[in-house]
């Protein structure tokens, strides 16, 4: 028999695996999201995927490494999509350009506060376990990583003089998150929060 192929020395997983990982992200999604993570059981992901624990045991090692992986295919997404209108935006003046760039970090979908909710509620959960905690520190690094890098090549003004990049994008991922907290549950004084937001960034921008 010949060996399984390779990418960079490393075998790629059987397609029946991934597909098994994406249905069982999936149900976890949907779960989580209407559930919340200490209301959604591993069954309870392995029934509404239509698998057993083993095959989930195959693939994630709990249940919070099931939640970070969703937490890092969602920030991944959320960086493309400012990385697209970015070049979306390319042929427009300087300052219009960042105003968009701007308002789609901070842009409040209502997908968004489902998520913002879900995350702060395992914060609370690592937070009370050293392990947990650091591995959910480990994914806000690696989301500031991929927002500073933005910030350098698409909004260099709302990097202050004396910080860097990073600090940057950790002190604004910290400022949207708390940001989506106060809004989630809408009416006007979200609306007022979101405008005070958009002013004082555009206040960056002069």
């Amino acid at each position: 028999m010949n060996p399984p192929p390779t990418d960079g020395g490393a075998p790629r997983p059987p397609r029946r695996r991934i597909h098994t990982r994406a249905r069982l992200l999936a149900a976890a999604r949907e779960l989580f999201l209407s559930a919340g993570f200490a209301r959604t059981s591993i069954e309870d992901v392995c029934a509404a995927a239509g698998y057993t624990r083993g095959a989930f045991y195959s693939n994630f090692g709990g249940k919070e490494e099931l939640l970070l992986t969703l937490f890092d295919d969602q920030a991944a997404r959320r960086m493309a999509e400012l990385a697209d209108l970015a070049a979306a935006c390319e042929g427009l003046a300087p300052r219009e350009r960042a105003r968009r760039l701007v308002e789609a970090l901070m842009r409040v979908d209502p997908a968004d506060s489902g998520w913002i909710l879900l995350f702060l509620e395992f914060r609370l959960v690592a937070a009370r376990t050293p392990a947990l905690a650091e591995q959910v520190a480990a994914h806000d690094r690696a989301v500031a990583r991929a927002l500073a890098e933005v910030l350098e090549r698409e909004l260099p003004s709302l990097v202050p003089p004396g910080a860097s990049a990073a600090q940057a994008a950790a002190v604004i991922l910290a400022a949207r998150e708390g940001l989506l907290a106060r809004t989630a549950a809408g009416g006007t004084v979200a609306e007022d929060l979101l405008a005070a937001t958009a002013a004082v960034l555009s206040g960056l921008l002069d």
